[in-house]
């Protein structure tokens, strides 16, 4: 290509339009369906489906553990995943600022499609626009899903009743801790890396093994905290969490003091909240702690009928303090 860096000619539609799509995209995402470069794509389809559409504009667009492009696929894909879908398509729109260089670009599609290939999910149609320099810090990007419900699965907060097991996959607040860190140059420990991951092969194993789940969350922005509440709102049923078992990493937790954050508030990109019956936790336990994302799995609440719409954790003092809604913005630019 003879240029390296994104020019507006780049967005008119012409032959650098052509040259970019045929030299950086189609080489790392190019498939059958995505190939013929029509305007749509037709999808097969059976049963049920799920639909979802998310935009990402995180700064910086590197950071340990992952990129704008894997948060792209993994964000998407773990929303699918939450309704109880096997994430099939991905549609891929790139907002691209003049001047961008080219080797970002071909980092960022490369990204997409090492994390499109982990969450065997195909990247099947796409647009690309170009603004002015100024206009667009650097990149943002859109992506739309579609897959297929998992048999069985009927996941809807309503579906939550008192004395479920509350589960999370892992620690909270790695991704958020990771990025404020990369955003203003600290140095964290080598072991703190964004938890960004595709859910969804974990996800379809546990609906599997116990189709009475009531609900999946991935709490990302607003964390666990908003999660929790958003659910325990929707369903009418209290939640009380036992802060001794609650998954958080010294590092990030020395983070969160030094900063001022609760880690329950901080944004994750790769953890689940499942909402479980007691007679199946244990087999959910199992499954969970099979897959690579789900070894930490543990036990962190449980729902009841005190305090319908409200959210408590339980202290290593035996008192109760209450967990909010989140107020305000926390941790900007996350995903």
């Amino acid at each position: 290509m003879a240029h390296d860096v994104i020019t507006l000619a780049h967005g008119a539609g012409g032959r650098l339009s052509r040259t970019l799509t045929e030299e950086i995209i189609l080489p790392a995402l190019g498939n059958a369906l995505l190939n013929g470069l029509h305007d749509g794509v037709v999808l097969p389809a059976e049963g049920k489906i799920a639909f979802t559409t998310d935009s990402y504009v995180v700064q910086p667009h590197f950071f340990p553990g992952g990129s704008i492009g894997r948060l792209a696929v993994c964000g998407t894909v773990n929303d699918l995943a939450m309704t109880g879908a096997r994430a099939a398509y991905l549609s891929l729109a790139l907002i691209l600022e003049e001047g961008l260089p080219l080797e970002t670009l071909g980092r960022v599609v490369e990204d997409i499609r090492a994390a499109a290939e982990e969450a065997d999910v195909r990247i099947v149609t796409g647009d690309t626009k170009v603004v002015p320099r100024g206009a667009g810090d650097g990149i943002y990007i859109n992506t739309a899903g579609v897959g297929q419900l998992v048999e069985g699965a009927d996941i809807a907060p309503t579906n939550v009743c008192p004395g479920m097991d509350v589960i999370v996959s892992g620690t909270l607040g790695d991704h958020a801790a990771t990025v404020m860190a990369a955003r203003h140059n600290l140095t964290l420990p080598s072991g703190i890396t964004s938890d960004c991951a595709p859910l969804c092969r974990m996800a379809e194993a546990m609906l599997t093994a116990a189709p009475g789940i009531a609900v999946l969350r991935d709490p990302t922005r607003g964390g666990a905290a908003a999660a929790l509440n958003e659910i325990a709102g929707a369903a009418g049923v209290g939640i009380l969490l036992d802060e001794e078992r609650i998954p958080v990493r010294p590092e990030v937790q020395g983070v969160c003091e030094l900063l001022g954050f609760d880690p329950l508030t901080l944004a994750n990109e790769g953890k689940l909240l499942a909402f479980v019956p007691p007679e199946d936790t244990a087999r959910v336990l199992d499954v969970m702690h099979e897959n690579v994302y789900g070894k930490e799995a543990v036990v962190i609440g449980e729902t009841t009928e005190d305090a319908p719409g409200a959210v408590g954790m339980r202290t290593p003092l035996g008192g109760i303090r209450v967990v909010d809604m989140p107020a305000g913005e926390l941790v900007p630019r996350i995903c």
